[in-house]
């Protein structure tokens, strides 16, 4: 058997690259690497316009180069870095490298040695790795989780008068609407965007041990914490004073909870909206030559949403992992840290193809309309509930002698169904009064949905 071509192992990167391109533009090796030399380039137009250690400032033209090694990231700096890292075995002394050799080409050579000054690796790669995870996240992952949410609320509105058996326990239970039902999870996940949204994306800028040692040792007289607030946050980052060698990623942990959380609601609406397929209360649009089953010709299957599923569990595992690893660090320092933030892009990956299929399923359901109506008019029993609770304000009331109203309605309709003649005849039997009589005699249980239908209008306010 001969070899194969050389192929992607991770499906993110093979059958389903098209749906998570945009991570690479911030989650790939590339993309820390341009993110390298941003921070690397700043650091030293920081440097050089404060005239610091008797540097002069670069012309705007000089500096304007300099940032295009950034807005003009591509191809050729990518293969520059690999043979600058074949030689140093070091990624980020790569990209200081790789800058040193833009101030040559540029006739700056007298600030050279301003090229990474007084910083250890982890100081950019924090930086870095900060730029990239709040741009992946705010210009792609939020982006796509709003689109779910303003797709489940505009379901929430437009299903809000529609009347739905709910089942707690998978038993039938106290109607609901299929609006009030998307509005549930219109609510929670709204609640995490605002979280996500209010991320605080930490950077340190301190030296080998977060200590400005290096920084005093070469000019004692400057306030280096200000000079390191300063840089950090006008990188839009926020600062982090006190750390060891590394930024502690406490932000990234919190971060990706928050995500994993967001998750693991969406697999809780997917498995639901599952349910509620099998059930037949949604129903799914054919798609043009879309195939349900190899055999079985007549099945539409809800691979949607089966597919969100997976990538959410994947993705809140690779995340929660994440969260549980980088917040431990060794004393002042190890490298675990390296290679796990490696697949931060893996785990954003999963999440942002879960939430494609969602949107797409959504698309590609339902209503069904006649079995809702049909499982309403079969479960008659559930009025018990309205039935027992209306007793017992008669008693409170002083207009009834019934002792257990909870024993009577148990007594006829448990593990029982009961149909509209039935229950009629049992409230006209009813020792309550004949307001509470005719209250009971026209409620129905597709009218028993109680406020459900006003509850979605909280999603405004």
């Amino acid at each position: 058997m001969s070899p194969l071509p050389e192929q992607p192992i991770s499906p993110l990167d093979g059958r389903y690259r098209a749906a998570v391109t945009e991570l690479g533009e911030h989650l790939s090796e590339a993309g820390l690497n341009r993110a390298r030399v941003r921070v690397e380039v700043e650091w030293l137009l920081y440097l050089t316009e404060h005239e610091l250690f008797g540097s002069h400032r670069v012309t705007a033209e000089q500096a304007r180069q300099l940032r295009a090694l950034v807005s003009d990231f591509g191809q050729d700096e990518i293969d520059e870095l690999a043979r600058l890292e074949a030689t140093t075995r070091h990624d980020v002394k790569a990209v200081e490298y790789l800058v040193r050799g833009k101030l040559t080409e540029l006739g700056l050579t007298d600030v050279a040695e301003l090229t990474h000054f007084a910083c250890t690796s982890e100081d950019i790669n924090n930086l870095s790795y900060a730029l990239t995870i709040s741009e992946a996240v705010r210009e792609i992952w939020l982006p796509k989780f709003t689109v779910v949410i303003n797709a489940l609320r505009e379901r929430a509105i437009a299903h809000r008068d529609v009347a739905m058996l709910a089942h707690t326990h998978g038993q039938p239970a106290t109607p609901t609407t299929v609006g009030k039902e998307f509005a549930v999870f219109v609510h929670r996940l709204e609640r995490l965007v605002s979280q996500v949204e209010a991320t605080e994306y930490l950077g340190k800028f301190s030296g080998a041990t977060g200590t400005f040692a290096a920084h005093v040792a070469a000019d004692p007289s400057q306030d280096w914490p200000a000079i390191s607030r300063e840089f950090v946050t006008s990188l839009g980052l926020d600062w982090n004073p006190l750390t060891t060698q590394i930024e502690s990623h406490d932000w990234q942990a919190e971060l990706y909870s928050k995500i994993s959380h967001a998750n693991r609601i969406l697999h809780n609406l997917c498995t639901d909206i599952w349910t509620y397929i099998s059930m037949g209360y949604f129903t799914q649009i054919p798609q043009a030559g879309a195939t349900g089953s190899s055999t079985m010709p007549h099945k539409i299957n809800p691979i949607r949403f089966e597919n969100a599923e997976a990538n959410l569990e994947l993705s809140s595992a690779l995340l929660e992992s994440l969260a549980a690893t980088l917040v431990t660090s060794r004393l002042q320092r190890d490298l675990t840290d390296s290679t796990t933030q490696r697949n931060v892009g893996v785990a954003l990956g999963h999440s942002i193809l879960a939430l494609d299929n969602i949107t797409r399923g959504l698309g590609e359901i339902a209503i069904g309309k006649d079995k809702l109506a049909s499982d309403l008019e079969g479960n008659w029993e559930i009025l018990g509930e309205a039935i027992q609770t209306v007793i017992r304000a008669e008693i409170t009331a002083g207009r009834s002698s019934i002792s257990d109203p909870y024993a009577m309605l148990k007594e006829l309709t448990r593990g029982k169904r009961i149909g509209q003649t039935e229950l009629v005849a049992f409230i006209d039997a009813l020792d309550i009064g004949d307001d509470a009589k005719a209250s009971l005699r026209v409620l129905t249980p597709a009218a028993y949905a109680g406020l459900a239908s006003q509850l979605v209008d909280y999603l405004d306010r």
